[in-house]
């Protein structure tokens, strides 16, 4: 079985890169500390320090499991490939709610990046894959919860 790639930016490997250096450099140390003070105040069978201790412990070696394997599978956005005239991977576009008449500027990266609450949506999510291969002008409905938004693709530009 392949592994499915990691789709990122330059700047998601970045910060993906940061974040695997910060658990393996300085969590590991800080929970393998936090354990050896526990180990030391006795009788670890009821000892609730070394408990939570083991278990973020195993949590951070989950994580730094996982981060190597988006890492080594990571696809990067090439700059060269973001396309204007369609919603490709990478690119930054200007919607308008047809209804409220409100507009919203959504960069469109793999869901390994995504964040809404810095307007980066991943091109599996709804809006995401309603918008992805689409043109400036076109009018696209996304499903929601509450029924269908219609947006209008205003522009699409590079990051």
């Amino acid at each position: 079985m392949t592994e499915k790639e990691t789709i990122l930016t330059a700047e998601g490997l970045k910060k993906l890169e940061e974040k695997l250096e910060t658990l393996k450099s300085v969590r590991r140390l800080e929970v393998a500390e936090r354990i050896k003070q526990a180990i030391s105040f006795g009788d670890i069978s009821e000892n609730s320090e070394y408990e939570d201790a083991k278990n973020e412990q195993a949590f951070i070696e989950g994580e730094i499991i996982t981060l190597d394997k988006m890492i080594s599978t990571a696809k990067i956005i090439d700059d060269g490939e973001i396309k204007t005239d369609i919603v490709t991977l990478g690119a930054t576009v200007k919607l308008r709610d047809v209804a409220l008449k409100s507009a919203v500027e959504y960069t469109l990266v793999g869901s390994a990046e995504a964040d809404p609450l810095a307007n980066k949506i991943s091109n599996e999510s709804p809006v995401g894959s309603a918008i992805i291969g689409r043109k400036s002008g076109e009018t696209v409905e996304v499903a929601v919860p509450d029924g269908v938004i219609k947006y209008k693709i205003m522009s699409i530009k590079r990051i």
